[in-house]
C-alpha cells in the first residue's frame, strides 16, 4: 500500500496584474508522505506561502495549471462544494497570523465548534461541546472552560496559535499544512507549539507541508526539506543531506547566512540583491544568476530542470557544480585576513 499522501505535477499558480499573468509558483512539483514534515524553506517572496493556498484552493482569483493529486484524487478541476468538503476536514491549514484569521466577534469555542459542525452534524451540541474543551486540553490551553468563552482579542499571541491548531486538527486531517506556525512568537512558546505539531504527527499520522524562513525550525522538525527561490524549487533533499551537502548556490547561501559563534571574527554573509518582484521575475534561464554574478554565465542552464543528482537529491540548474563564495576564494589565495568586497 502506497504511503504516498499529497503528489504536486508541475503546478502553475499564476495572478493577474493589468492585462497579463504572472506565475507566483512556477512548475513546482513535491510530494509529501504520511506522517512526515516536508519543511519548504526560502526568503519573503520566494512562492511559500503562494504554494500553500494553492495546494488548499484558497486563491479566489489566480489560475491554477498543473496537478494536486491528494489521496490519489486530482483536486485541481473539484468543485467548490467538494473541496469544502476536504478543507478542513481531510485536509487543514494553520496560518500564519492567527489574529487575521480568527473571527474577532465569535468566542474560541464557537470557532473551534463551527468547525466541527460542518464536518461532524451527527454530533449533539454536548457532545461538540466536550470536543471543544477536549482539543483546548490536547494544544495545551489551561483552563479550557474559561477560555472556551473568550474572543481572539483577549489571548496572548501563543494562546492564539494554539486555538488555531485546535481548530486545523478537530477533525483529524490527514494533511496538515502550517504557514509559519511560530512568527512573532518568543523562543519558549514557540518551542511549545514545535513540539505540539510534532507530537499530534506522530499520533494522527498526518502529513504535514511547514512553511518558514527559520533554518533551525527545519533542522529540528523536518524530514525532508525543498527550498524555494522565486517561484520554483531548487533543491529537494533529506534533512541530513540538506545540511550536510547543500548544492545549489541558494541552499548553500542560505545556511552560510546562519551566524555561527565559532567563528566571531568573521563577518556575517549576506546573500546580494533582493528576490524580485512577480512582474521582474526572469522567466528564462536560471533564476539566481543574478544575485551570484561572479559565476559565470556559461555555467547556467537555459532552461534547468529539476534533476536528481543523487539518491533523493533533486537540483535545479548545473550553476552548483561551478559555484563558490567569493570571500572563501579570497582566504584561499591571501590567508585569513579580513575580506573586504
Amino acid at each position: 500500500m502506497s504511503n504516498n499522501l499529497l503528489e504536486i505535477k508541475n503546478l502553475k499558480t499564476s495572478f493577474r496584474i493589468k492585462d497579463h499573468y504572472y506565475a507566483a509558483v512556477d512548475d513546482v512539483s513535491l510530494s509529501v508522505n504520511k506522517n512526515e514534515t516536508m519543511a519548504i524553506v526560502g526568503e519573503s517572496g520566494s512562492g511559500k506561502s503562494a504554494l500553500a493556498f494553492s495546494i488548499m484552493r484558497l486563491h479566489n482569483r489566480a489560475k491554477i495549471e498543473g496537478n494536486i493529486y491528494f489521496n490519489g484524487q486530482d483536486i485541481v478541476p473539484l468543485p467548490i462544494a467538494k473541496l469544502n468538503k476536504l478543507r478542513g476536514n481531510d485536509m487543514a491549514m494553520i496560518f500564519q497570523d492567527p489574529l487575521t484569521a480568527l473571527n474577532p466577534l465569535m468566542t474560541v469555542g464557537e470557532q473551534i465548534g463551527e468547525a466541527l459542525l460542518l464536518h461532524n452534524k451527527e454530533l449533539t451540541k454536548q457532545e461538540r461541546q466536550d470536543q471543544v474543551i477536549h482539543l483546548l486540553k490536547q494544544v495545551g490551553i489551561p483552563r479550557p472552560e474559561y477560555t472556551c468563552e473568550q474572543y481572539p482579542h483577549q489571548l496572548s499571541g501563543g494562546m492564539r496559535q494554539r486555538v488555531m491548531i485546535a481548530i486545523a486538527i478537530s477533525n483529524k486531517p490527514k494533511l496538515l499544512i502550517a504557514d509559519e506556525p511560530t512568527t512573532a512568537l518568543d523562543v519558549t512558546i514557540q518551542a511549545q507549539i514545535l513540539r505540539l505539531i510534532n507530537d499530534l504527527k506522530d499520533k494522527m499520522d498526518t502529513g504535514i507541508i511547514l512553511i518558514t524562513h527559520d533554518l533551525g525550525v527545519v533542522a529540528e522538525m523536518a524530514d525532508r526539506v525543498a527550498v524555494m527561490y522565486a517561484g520554483q524549487v531548487v533543491e529537494v533533499a533529506n534533512v541530513q543531506t540538506l545540511f550536510k551537502k547543500p548544492l545549489h548556490p541558494y541552499t548553500r547561501s542560505l545556511l552560510n547566512s546562519i551566524p555561527n559563534t565559532d567563528q566571531v571574527n568573521d563577518k556575517l554573509h549576506v546573500i546580494q540583491g533582493i528576490v524580485p518582484s512577480l512582474q521582474n521575475l526572469p522567466r528564462e534561464g536560471c533564476r539566481f544568476a543574478a544575485r551570484i554574478p561572479w559565476v559565470e554565465r556559461t555555467a547556467h542552464e537555459s532552461d534547468p530542470k529539476l534533476r536528481e543528482v543523487a539518491p533523493d537529491h533533486f537540483v535545479r540548474c548545473t550553476c552548483y557544480q561551478h559555484f563558490y563564495f567569493p570571500e572563501e576564494r579570497y582566504k584561499e589565495v591571501f590567508g585569513n585576513g579580513t575580506f573586504r568586497s
